[in-house]
């Protein structure tokens, strides 16, 4: 599903962001990257979409040499990827129905299809209700969840998410975390950046410690591991 080999950043100012870094990441995975404020996990996960490229390595993302790919293949490449951010990314002008339906009009999907795919992604996490409110008329966590409507509506392979639950209170947090957990178990695989210490260390699941660009521990249900 994922394999970094040797991927090494390094941003135009001469910030080291990741050095060395070796990480393979199976189908139905569910991993979280974690470590200190500029430890590198941002760019790890912008790696993954091709927002960012490597200065060195190889990386290959759902079967995709994503470094030496055309970019008129980098639409193909996020296709397949569901990716969901801190600050929701939403269209303010569009209803919720609209804006997870967006995702699928991109790529020229039948109006059935959208119809269908929609209500069902929008029943998962729990808004079926809401499809005609607009982003201003949710709460924060209605809009975390819209963006997740959004990431998975066209049915992806790999979740990527880069920190989801930074701006939301502890219990609205725990909500999100299980639309991820029942996301993982229909097999999709999932990585997410958090600073989260309680949801990483309750849920016992694979964690990658980043520390200044290296990777410095990676277990299989491991905790987060950083003092405040």
């Amino acid at each position: 599903m994922i394999e970094m080999k040797d991927i090494s950043k390094v941003y135009e100012n001469g910030t080291v962001a990741l050095e060395h870094v070796n990480v393979s990441i199976e189908k139905g995975e569910f991993v979280f990257i974690v470590g200190q404020s500029g430890a590198g996990k941002s760019t790890f996960i912008r790696l993954l979409f091709r927002e960012v490229l490597p200065t060195s390595g190889s990386l290959v993302v759902n079967g995709k040499d994503v470094v030496n790919m055309a970019h008129s293949e980098v639409p193909y490449l996020r296709r397949g990827l569901g990716v969901i951010f801190q600050d929701y990314r939403l269209l303010p002008e569009k209803t919720v129905f609209e804006n997870v339906a967006f995702a699928m009009q991109v790529i020229e999907a039948p109006r059935r299809r959208i119809q269908h795919s929609v209500n069902s992604v929008l029943d998962i996490v729990g808004l079926r209700d809401k499809y005609k409110c607009f982003p201003s008329q949710l709460s924060g966590g209605e809009q975390q969840r819209v963006a997740i409507a959004r990431a998975i509506v066209n049915s992806p392979a790999l979740v990527i998410a880069d920190e989801p639950t930074g701006n939301l209170d502890p219990d609205t947090s725990w909500g999100i975390m299980d639309i991820f957990k029942k996301i993982n178990s229909s097999g999709t695989t999932i990585v997410m950046a958090t600073h989260d210490r309680e949801i990483v260390d309750t849920m016992k699941k694979r964690v990658i410690a980043i520390e200044d660009g290296h990777i410095v521990r990676d277990e299989a249900q491991g905790a987060y591991g950083y003092e405040d």
